[in-house]
C-alpha cells in the first residue's frame, strides 16, 4: 500500500457531528478494528485542554488513544520512534507552523515521521499540522499571513482556513501569481487524502466546506468533495459496563449460594 496522508483545512476535537464525522473517517481509513491513534499537539505547545479534548472525543470510538508531548518529555518519557512507528494513525494538531517545524527539527522528528509515513502509518493533520507536509504553506505564525517552508513530503503548496481567513487567501493567491508552486486550498471541515504524493480523495463534513485546486497564476478550481456524515455508534459508557459487570458478578454469587443451600 502506498503511504497515505490526510490534510485538513481546520478541525477540532469536539462533540459536534461534523467534527466527529472527520474522526470517524480517519479511523475507517486505517482499516483496523481497534486502531492505535496518537496525537502530536506540538504546534500549539502541547496544551492540556486540547489533549483532554482529544481523549474525550476518541473515547467515543473503539480505538487506543495516546499522545506525545515534546514539551514534557522529562516527565512523560517515551521512545519517540518506537511509539510513533507502532501507531495506525498519527494526528498532528494545529497551531504555529513555524514553531512546529523548529521543534520537530530539534527533536529529529522529521526522519521519524517520514519513516512512519513510508511504513504505512496513516498521517493526518489540521491547519499547521497539514501545511507542514508540503513544500510551502501560508502561515500566520508571525502575524500577517506569509509563505513558509514545510517538510516537502508532498509537492506544491497548501493554504488552510480558506473561507474563514480572507487575508490568508489573498496572500496565497498573490504568492502563487508571483511564482510559488501551486497546490490546494482547504476550508475548515474539508480535507484531502493523498496516496504517495498524489491527491486521490476530497471530502467535507460541512455542506459549505470547499476543496480548491489552485493552479499557476492563482486560478481557483473547486473540486467536488465526498460528503461525510457521522454514523458510527458511540462506545458504551465504561461506567455502564462496570455496573453490568458488577450485576453479573452478584448474580453468579447468588447462584453459587443457592446451589450450596440446596445441597
Amino acid at each position: 500500500m502506498a503511504p497515505r496522508l490526510v490534510a485538513l483545512g481546520g478541525h477540532e476535537f469536539r462533540a459536534r457531528s461534523d467534527e466527529l464525522a472527520i474522526v470517524e473517517h480517519l479511523l475507517r481509513l486505517t482499516g483496523k478494528e481497534r486502531p492505535r491513534v496518537c496525537l502530536l499537539p506540538t504546534a500549539s505547545g502541547d496544551p492540556q485542554e486540547g489533549i483532554q479534548r482529544f481523549y474525550t472525543t476518541l473515547d467515543r470510538f473503539d480505538c487506543e488513544a495516546s499522545h506525545v508531548s515534546l514539551f514534557r518529555l522529562e516527565r512523560e518519557r517515551v521512545d519517540l520512534r518506537e511509539h510513533l512507528l507502532s501507531q495506525d494513525l498519527v494526528y498532528v494538531a494545529g497551531g504555529s507552523m513555524l514553531n512546529l517545524i523548529a521543534i520537530w527539527r530539534a527533536h529529529g522528528l522529521f526522519s521519524v515521521m517520514r519513516a512512519a509515513w513510508e511504513r504505512g502509518v496513516l498521517i493526518a493533520g489540521q491547519s499547521a499540522g497539514a501545511m507542514c507536509w508540503f513544500e510551502h504553506g501560508i502561515t500566520a505564525s508571525a502575524g500577517d499571513p506569509k509563505v513558509a517552508a514545510g517538510m516537502g513530503l508532498l509537492p506544491g503548496s497548501l493554504c488552510v482556513h480558506y473561507a474563514r481567513d480572507p487575508h490568508r487567501r489573498t496572500a496565497y493567491l498573490k504568492a502563487v501569481r508571483d511564482g510559488l508552486a501551486p497546490g490546494f486550498a482547504l476550508d475548515d471541515g474539508a480535507g484531502l487524502l493523498f496516496e504517495g504524493r498524489r491527491a486521490v480523495e476530497a471530502f467535507a463534513s460541512r455542506p459549505d466546506a470547499r476543496v480548491i485546486r489552485v493552479l499557476a497564476g492563482g486560478v481557483e478550481v473547486p473540486l467536488r468533495p465526498i460528503a461525510l456524515q457521522h454514523r458510527l455508534a458511540w462506545k458504551r459508557d465504561p461506567a455502564v459496563d462496570e455496573l453490568r459487570e458488577l450485576r453479573r458478578a452478584r448474580e453468579q454469587l447468588r447462584g453459587v449460594r443457592a446451589r450450596a443451600f440446596a445441597r
